[in-house]
């Protein structure tokens, strides 16, 4: 939707993986580095890249329209003669990709590909958004709202900080239970609730959470979220992705309280110079990866794999290629 829908295409676009070859004037990697392809890129060249604030691109920002190499602006998939296109410059459903040097972190050899995989997109995103972003002080209170694998990210990076508190806010009650091994304290479902959310959390925490992080894309759970926050010293983050007509509403005496309200994109982390360190966290113990993989399928079986996303079954399924 609001895509330029360029067919056919490999899909694919959180993965891990071993450098088959470099191309001429590739000098960072070597073939049987490990690496994490990444959606987005870091050119290391452009103001953003050199921009210590900044994690944006502008050589390798997120395009989901192209579905060619920057270099010649051509495929290089095809089949029978035909080209098949990219897809956000990675295309990982597939044994062989070719991705921009630009788009390839090169990691840990000693990290286990099929743990590590999931760092290259949406875990990073959520642990990032409450590490990087929302910045929660020792024994704070969080409000984490969506409870899927991006908000537990985002709940596991307020329990790392040391938040005292961590309130989950979804419509399915069922993800509680799962969500208490991501630190998750308290459960708080809307529907179960005649007020707007954002007043029960206030009542809850006398006068607010510290900091929120808002992952499911829904304009009105936003709202809640910045609404939530403590005045003064209270800071919202948005992480969840919404629809392209959404609008943003609030009173802006909410701001004129002194509530922050921040956007982040993949977490703040600059793919190529921050990933390998994220990690080592796993590495060293510090970030537990396994708890947020829920099943496993060969590639065969990839249509499984989307029918527990869209039935919410499961968090992250790895596919075995």
């Amino acid at each position: 939707k609001g895509q330029n829908p360029v067919f056919p295409r490999i899909l694919g676009h959180e993965a891990a993986g071993i450098v088959e070859s470099v191309g001429e004037g590739v000098t960072d990697l070597k073939a049987g580095d490990h690496v994490l392809p990444v959606f987005t890129g870091e050119c290391k060249e452009c103001r953003h890249c050199k921009s210590e604030e900044s994690n944006m691109c502008d050589l390798l920002r997120i395009n989901t329209d192209s579905g060619v190499m920057l270099e010649d602006q051509k495929s290089r998939f095809s089949i029978n003669g035909k080209p098949i296109y990219h897809f956000v410059g990675t295309s990982t459903f597939s044994e062989y990709t070719v991705c921009h040097v630009g788009s390839v972190a090169k990691i840990n050899p000693l990290a286990p590909l099929d743990k590590v995989c999931i760092l290259s997109c949406g875990i990073s995103t959520g642990l990032g958004a409450t590490l990087n972003v929302a910045k929660p002080p020792k024994g704070s209170t969080v409000a984490v709202f969506g409870l899927g694998a991006v908000g537990l990210a985002a709940a596991e990076g307020a329990r790392m900080a040391g938040a005292s508190r961590i309130i989950g806010v979804d419509l399915v009650p069922s993800r509680f239970e799962l969500a208490k091994k991501f630190g998750v304290t308290d459960f708080v479902n809307p529907k179960e609730h005649s007020k707007p959310v954002q007043e029960v959390i206030v009542e809850m925490t006398d006068g607010g959470v510290d900091r929120s992080v808002e992952c499911t894309g829904n304009v009105n759970a936003m709202i809640s979220a910045f609404e939530c926050v403590h005045d003064v010293w209270g800071v919202a983050v948005l992480v969840g992705v919404p629809h392209k007509d959404a609008e943003f509403k609030t009173h802006p005496m909410n701001l004129l309280n002194e509530r922050t309200l921040k956007g982040t994109f993949f977490g703040n982390y600059k793919p190529r110079s921050d990933l390998p360190s994220v990690v080592e966290k796993y590495m060293n113990k510090e970030l537990e990866l396994e708890k947020f993989i829920t099943h496993e399928v060969p590639f065969a079986e990839i249509n499984k794999a989307f029918d527990l996303m869209l039935k919410g079954e499961g968090l992250r399924c790895i596919i075995t290629m």
